[in-house]
């Protein structure tokens, strides 16, 4: 299992690449190779998988029955919003473009470890999805991780 925390700083080149840093990129499970799959979050911004983790959220959802209408819609929506990707040599994967302009990517990138994920957010609309009080982050933890 992957196990991703932190934050890192990135930079998108002019052609959409974006390098994993060393620190990640170690993290990777080894069954994945350089496959990965990038989704459009829920949010503005796209969701890195390692293919195993991917895999789990796949299976949950092709499981579903095709007969229900609200199950084919689950489906069509989330894997619409799927890129499998490739690192190449330098460790570098390419973002299509419909990708960059869902998540307004541009040159500065914060990637987040989340556990299994990646997050990919541009430096700006991030600072708008954080909590900077720790009043409403330990409001939030005690809601949460006590119960």
């Amino acid at each position: 299992m992957s196990f991703f925390t932190g934050e890192f700083g990135c930079k998108m080149d002019a052609k959409g690449r974006l390098t994993l840093p060393a620190k990640v990129k170690s993290k990777l499970p080894e069954v994945s190779g350089n496959q990965l799959v990038l989704s459009q979050g829920l949010e503005p911004c796209l969701v890195l998988y390692p293919l195993v983790e991917y895999r789990k959220i796949y299976s949950r959802l092709a499981s579903m029955n095709e007969f229900n209408e609200e199950f084919r819609r689950l489906q069509r929506n989330f894997f619409r919003r799927i890129s499998e990707v490739e690192l190449d040599g330098a460790g570098r994967f390419l973002i299509p473009k419909h990708m960059i302009k869902y998540a307004k990517l541009e040159k500065e990138i914060i990637l987040v470890g989340l556990g299994n994920r990646l997050e990919l957010w541009d430096s700006t609309v991030y600072e708008e999805y954080i909590i900077n009080d720790n009043a409403e982050f330990s409001k939030l933890a005690q809601k949460h991780l006590t119960e």
